[in-house]
């Protein structure tokens, strides 16, 4: 017994640091922002309760609707853009015979870029007029479209920036890849199994759970879509973001760029409403974990899902 004993507290003795981390970071705020979800609450008056008001409002909240419709674009067009790029970069690594550490390095460097400077620096090469990539096409004889200035091409022009800051999940298919069974591939190639063939019966099965990862992560991210969104519709409206860190310009052009995100901050720190703020917060995790959890089991287990 006293042996046992001392196991349990040793092992609890190591588990603590990240208990503890857990605890604070994670379950706390968790269970405060379900708490103030439920409240009036401005950060400057005691919280009152209001049952689900804040919930009830959500459905007569006009901006919400059009950042919803917004970040569920995004989920569906950003998701499977960025990992059809990764993958790609990845196959296409793998055929390298020479100078494949430069090749890389190359591709995986965008990710690297910090989100602000990555995406000024779109803004700047996509500018209507003055920017380098609209005035090759006009040199070509092509009418380049306004990219950030024009609501049928913000997110698009959003994801194409995604799309080159693609080398984190290149790297993650890449190690998928590179581990593939040679053994089967080859048997695959003596029976006469073509490229796709190949990738599709042998190398597809073998990556599926690096797949799943980067789905899931990917759907988590974009939910969260964020520092891009606001700093392309600052940017590119001409109009910087105010001392409060909030700018007029969230959406630009037209709300084509509104993300549930931008929405939620605006509504914690330009109005204060810190009680529905949390009810979108709350919303927002539990979407976030449940389209989490459908991916898991529609992916992992097919079976079980049909």
């Amino acid at each position: 017994m006293r042996h046992r004993l001392r196991h349990t507290l040793t092992v609890a003795s190591f588990m603590a640091p990240a208990t503890v981390g857990i605890v604070v970071f994670f379950v706390y705020p968790l269970v405060s922002a379900v708490y103030f979800s439920f409240t009036k609450f401005d950060l400057l008056t005691v919280p009152e309760w209001v049952g689900l008001r804040n919930y009830r409002h959500m459905f007569e909240d006009a901006f919400l609707a059009t950042a919803v419709r917004n970040t569920l674009w995004f989920v569906a067009f950003m998701v499977p853009a960025r990992m059809l790029g990764g993958l790609a970069s990845a196959l296409l690594l793998t055929k390298l015979r020479r100078a494949g550490g430069w090749y890389r390095t190359i591709f995986y460097l965008p990710a690297l870029a910090p989100p602000v400077a990555a995406t000024l620096a779109f803004v700047y090469l996509l500018k209507p007029g003055v920017g380098p990539v609209n005035s090759a096409l006009s040199h070509l004889g092509m009418s380049p479209p306004l990219w950030f200035n024009s609501p049928d091409w913000s997110k698009p022009s959003l994801v194409l920036l995604a799309l080159w800051g693609c080398g984190d999940m290149m790297v993650l298919y890449l190690a998928a890849l590179l581990d593939a069974p040679t053994a089967q591939l080859e048997a695959a190639t003596m029976d006469g199994a073509n490229a796709w063939q190949r990738f599709r019966h042998v190398t597809m099965p073998h990556i599926r759970p690096v797949v799943v990862f980067t789905a899931v992560i990917g759907v988590i991210t974009t939910l969260q879509y964020f520092a891009q969104a606001a700093v392309a519709a600052s940017a590119a409206s001409g109009q910087a973001t105010t001392g409060a860190g909030i700018s007029s310009t969230f959406g630009y052009p037209e709300g084509s760029t509104f993300t549930y995100p931008l929405w939620l901050y605006v509504v914690g720190f330009r109005y204060g409403a810190l009680g529905y703020a949390n009810a979108l917060a709350v919303v927002l995790f539990v979407v976030a974990f449940g389209v989490s959890l459908l991916l898991l089991r529609r992916t992992v287990n097919p079976e079980t899902a049909s």
